[in-house]
């Protein structure tokens, strides 16, 4: 009988796009798989009698599927949180996560006049607003700059109290070298798919 190599039936780590995955097994289910995003993870939830075969096979349908699910979003102009609206409620969802709920905007924005830098706010008056170029981006990317943001209401300055607050995010190190890439293209005029037409600028450090 000829098996597949290791490498052939590993369940994939992370994404195509660098997502982390998580499997979870849970004896509700019986039939059922599911797959979402959540905190910047593809999560593919299975039965827990599945075999590691089952699991294998069913955590690559599901990323497929996520992928799909992904461009029909962005081809149709459609992005997650595309409104105002949208994006305070999910500024919220992450302050509570990973700072507490201790920061608390005003208002959160997305802004199409912003062009030095990926995101901006003001202790001041509690109001954040994040570049539109930010939205053809990976939400764990977008998500890293919320968090850098609500984090300023707290500490205005980029000091250690700062960054500690920062990283509480598990993708700040990702996220950041993400953008420090599109910033180096774009500023040698080389093509960026996921931030074309900004200046080289990030959150400062």
């Amino acid at each position: 009988m000829t098996g597949r190599s290791s490498s052939d039936t590993a369940i994939p780590h992370l994404t195509d796009d660098g997502a982390p995955v998580v499997v979870r097994r849970s004896a509700r289910r019986r039939r059922t798989v599911a797959a979402f995003w959540e905190d910047g993870n593809a999560v593919v939830a299975i039965p827990a009698s599945f075999t590691k075969s089952q699991e294998q096979e069913w955590v690559r349908r599901m990323l497929v599927k996520l992928k799909k699910q992904g461009e029909r979003q962005t081809g149709a102009g459609r992005r997650r949180p595309a409104t105002d609206q949208a994006l305070a409620k999910h500024a919220e969802h992450l302050s509570k996560t990973y700072l507490g709920g201790r920061a608390v905007p005003t208002s959160v924005r997305w802004v199409a006049n912003q062009n030095a830098r990926w995101g901006s706010a003001t202790p001041g008056d509690g109001t954040i607003r994040l570049s539109n170029k930010l939205q053809p981006m990976p939400q764990w990317v977008i998500d890293y700059v919320l968090v850098h943001e609500l984090a300023h209401l707290l500490v205005a300055s980029h000091n250690a109290e700062f960054w500690r607050l920062v990283e509480a995010y598990p993708d700040t190190q990702r996220a950041k070298a993400f953008l420090e890439g599109v910033a180096f293209a774009t500023s040698r005029g080389l093509p960026a798919d996921s931030g074309s037409g900004i200046p080289a600028s990030r959150p400062r450090n």
